[in-house]
């Protein structure tokens, strides 16, 4: 049984791959995949958090719940330790982080659109889910990940948002000078 699914998980997967030498897309997706980054992200809200009395409380936010999932997904790809997919884009990745389960990034971009679904404007959220499944689809194009990868990303990263939504108050109250 497990064999299968590890086969349709395999097929699916190369399936979507794409091949960056034929591909007249590769620089969009490569941009939608590097849109997910963690770096990129907690940059722009260490900005944000500085320069924004406007947006200080949910920068602050954002940029703990960005952490805490980085660990999270960290301590998943340590246990299971799958290897990423065969491939030569994104050597950083494959050098830094050459586990693939479950996608980190993934898991991210659901967790900020979970977010924008509860706390934002509808476009928003539109906006954000729309945005969170390009990078998880980016993921498998570019080889970096498994199509099971990105399903355990995205589970991971709306059922991590809810229980940090949840836990906000507790963040606000025992960190009140970050907010």
């Amino acid at each position: 049984m497990l064999e299968k699914v590890y086969e349709l998980d395999l097929k699916i997967s190369d399936r979507l791959r794409m091949d960056n030498a034929q591909a007249k897309l590769w620089k969009a997706v490569t941009v939608v995949a590097h849109s997910g980054d963690s770096w990129f992200w907690v940059a722009g809200l260490i900005l944000v958090w500085f320069f924004s009395q406007t947006y200080h409380g949910i920068s602050a936010f954002l940029i703990l719940a960005i952490i805490v999932l980085a660990g999270i997904v960290m301590g998943i790809k340590l246990f299971v330790r799958r290897r990423r997919p065969p491939g030569d884009w994104g050597a950083a990745y494959r050098n830094t982080d050459p586990h693939s389960f479950p996608s980190g990034h993934a898991a991210r971009a659901c967790m900020l659109a979970w977010f924008a679904v509860q706390l934002g404007p509808i476009w928003l959220a539109v906006l954000m889910v729309a945005w969170a499944l390009l990078v998880s689809l980016s993921r498998i194009i570019t080889g970096m990940h498994y199509f099971s990868d990105i399903l355990a990303g995205i589970l991971l990263g709306i059922t991590s948002g809810q229980i940090i939504l949840i836990a906000r108050p507790l963040m606000e109250a025992y960190l009140a000078f970050l907010f």
